[in-house]
């Protein structure tokens, strides 16, 4: 009885919270103004994602205190208020790219001092493979890839949020003590982190009257890295869950990153080439948009609950299905945008 009480009063406190934030946030000219890349047409507050970061942050700082667990969840604290902190300097005075990357490099060796990284991987089909020193660099560009690839991914009404409220779910069910990982400490983050979005969303939602920025989104990609951390220290099954939830933003953001590399364009510089960009300007409807991406994210859930359940066919559907799926997307989507050229 009392995980569903927790969950209610975290999700009244942060649509209260980002209530506040958009009266303060106004108040301070705290705007993101819109210009030729972006989905709105007026200037919005930007950092409702300090409601997530608090109230996640509040819930582990409680855990610490009743389980003792003073290490892992202080380094969880001090790494993700940092990450935190610097997306909201961001989002006020607007960091260079290359201090953003220095400090969350610095940001990912710390966490793997104190949490340990990546020894072996599991992939369907295949089974667990060591990496041995290789899993250092791996693990670093894991947690800094992801907590950019989230705050890349966070350009539309209602995206971001839905879609880590529907990520944390999942760690909920696999975290749990009747799931196929259990981790208190993993439990309660995706109880936090559900919660506090699910506050956020109703404030969000197109049209939206306050966005997540950069504090929040780069605090849920940092968060989403470092729960397979918490829930097996050297890696295996943990690694392949956080793959599988986030699975469409992985490659939306890294075919969309090499592409750009190939093109021999700024991959930093601000653009419109993701996947649900390019289907936005070409007119489709933002809620569609939203309800294929939610869609990828519960596909990836049925996807883990049958490998779990030891089903023959999903390790395929994992490790090909999903990278196919994507390529037909890509395919579908070219064929489609040069057919509104003519």
């Amino acid at each position: 009885m009392i995980i569903p009480l927790v969950f209610l009063l975290l999700t009244t406190v942060s649509f209260l919270l980002v209530r506040w934030l958009i009266f303060w946030l106004q108040r301070s000219q705290i705007f993101d103004v819109p210009n030729d890349r972006s989905s709105h047409s007026v200037p919005t507050p930007r950092g409702g994602g300090l409601a997530i970061v608090v109230l996640t942050l509040l819930v582990v700082l409680v855990y610490a205190f009743i389980n003792k667990n003073w290490l892992q969840c202080s380094v969880f604290i001090m790494m993700g208020g940092i990450v935190a902190w610097l997306g909201w300097q961001d989002d006020v005075h607007s960091l260079s790219p290359k201090i953003r990357f220095l400090v969350q490099i610095i940001i990912a060796i710390l966490t793997i001092i104190f949490f340990d990284y990546f020894h072996f991987l599991t992939i369907p089909l295949i089974g667990e493979v060591k990496v041995g020193w290789v899993g250092i660099p791996l693990t670093i560009f894991w947690i800094v890839g992801l907590t950019n690839a989230y705050n890349f991914m966070d350009g539309m009404d209602g995206f971001a949020g839905g879609q880590a409220l529907l990520i944390a779910a999942g760690w909920i069910w696999i975290s749990s003590n009747g799931g196929a990982l259990p981790n208190q400490l993993a439990f309660w983050i995706g109880i936090a982190i559900a919660a506090s979005t699910l506050g956020f969303l109703p404030h969000n939602w197109s049209p939206a009257s306050i966005f997540m920025g950069d504090v929040g989104s780069t605090f849920l990609g940092y968060s989403f890295a470092v729960l397979p951390l918490l829930s097996l220290p050297d890696g295996g099954v943990p690694v392949l869950v956080g793959v599988v939830l986030l699975w469409a933003i992985i490659l939306d953001t890294g075919v969309t990153f090499a592409r750009r590399a190939l093109k021999h364009e700024n991959v930093l510089a601000a653009h419109r080439s993701h996947l649900y960009q390019r289907w936005l300007i070409g007119g489709v409807k933002s809620v569609h948009v939203n309800l294929i991406y939610y869609g990828f994210v519960l596909l990836a859930v049925i996807l883990l609950w049958g490998w779990f359940q030891k089903l023959t066919i999903f390790p395929a559907l994992i490790v090909i299905g999903l990278p196919l799926l994507w390529i037909g997307l890509l395919l579908l989507t070219g064929k489609w945008e040069h057919g509104h050229k003519d």
